[in-house]
């Protein structure tokens, strides 16, 4: 059983810094358990709102919806009590409606509902999706508006007014105008956040939208910075997040636009640039060159670490 409602877990959610744990692998490339519950640890030491395993930077595209649910009850089990745990509901409808029983078997708070994979699909379609998914659980489910899965502010608002656990609205696309149509059509009836790559590029601007709280992918390696970040966002520090953003985040964009993919290699190459090593990534991606390794410690070091 959920240690919150989901309106509770979106009053905990939105007011706070969220990320995406990255899922530790093995030499052969198999789940490492004892390695990402060292780093769940870790990453539950500091004031985080919500972490969201097995998701895109979690590299759940990856994994088999064994893995899946292997991977949220390890979470569940390592943080409970601490930081909430939400978890991907993904693929076809089918797929999706099991990753969200067996994540609330395996005592997650809340799911992510991720775009459906290779189809496109119009509202009613969508609308049906994500229905069938908020009446499998119990859980807070959160929609990701994102690649073939773009939700209109009426969709939005029928699910809304349907599912009392549709508790939120997640953006990856960036359309002001959507955003703005999402927001005013539902008001506080949800909770949003910001989940363009490298979220803290826009988290300023968007947080002016309604999106009060993003995930941040860099919080699995330089915590305290994100979280620092963070707290200059909701302060709208322009100045800080300015100088933030010319220091290190803008910085290390210019390396992760290198290689396609590298938006989740480079999560796992800053941890391995701080010492804390959660292995490789898994194909389709490719892990960081050396020379662009070695470049990234370096802007860690001066950027973050120097600073801090």
């Amino acid at each position: 059983m959920a240690d919150h409602t989901p309106q509770e877990l979106a009053d905990k959610l939105k007011d706070g810094l969220l990320s995406f744990p990255v899922t530790a692998f093995d030499s052969d490339l198999l789940f490492d358990e004892a390695a990402y519950r060292e780093h769940l640890v870790w990453q539950a030491s500091y004031p985080v709102a919500g972490l969201f395993a097995a998701g895109g930077t979690g590299e759940g595209f990856s994994l088999t919806p064994e893995e899946i649910a292997t991977v949220v009850r390890v979470a569940a089990d390592e943080v409970r009590g601490k930081v909430p745990v939400l978890a991907p509901a993904a693929g076809n409808t089918a797929l999706a409606v099991r990753n969200a029983q067996d994540a609330e078997a395996a005592g997650a708070e809340g799911l992510l509902v991720l775009p459906p994979y290779l189809t496109e699909a119009d509202q009613l379609g969508l609308e049906a999706h994500v229905s069938a998914i908020c009446s499998a659980t119990k859980l807070g489910v959160i929609v990701y508006n994102r690649a073939n899965a773009i939700y209109s502010a009426e969709t939005v608002a029928r699910l809304a007014e349907k599912h009392q656990n549709f508790i939120g609205f997640k953006d990856g696309v960036g359309d002001i105008e959507h955003l703005t149509r999402v927001y005013a059509r539902n008001g506080d009836r949800l909770f949003y956040l910001g989940g363009l790559p490298t979220a803290e590029t826009f988290a300023l601007p968007l947080l002016q939208l309604g999106m009060s709280t993003y995930s941040s992918a860099m919080y699995n390696f330089v915590p305290e910075f994100a979280l620092e970040f963070y707290r200059d966002v909701r302060a709208q520090d322009l100045q800080a997040v300015t100088a933030k953003l010319n220091d290190f985040v803008l910085p290390y964009i210019e390396i992760r636009d290198r290689v396609k993919g590298y938006g989740v290699s480079i999560v796992k190459g800053g941890l391995r640039a701080v010492g804390r090593n959660a292995g490789p990534v898994r194909p389709p991606l490719q892990d960081l060159t050396e020379a662009d390794l070695d470049e990234l410690s370096t802007l860690i070091q001066s950027a973050v670490f120097q600073k801090a």
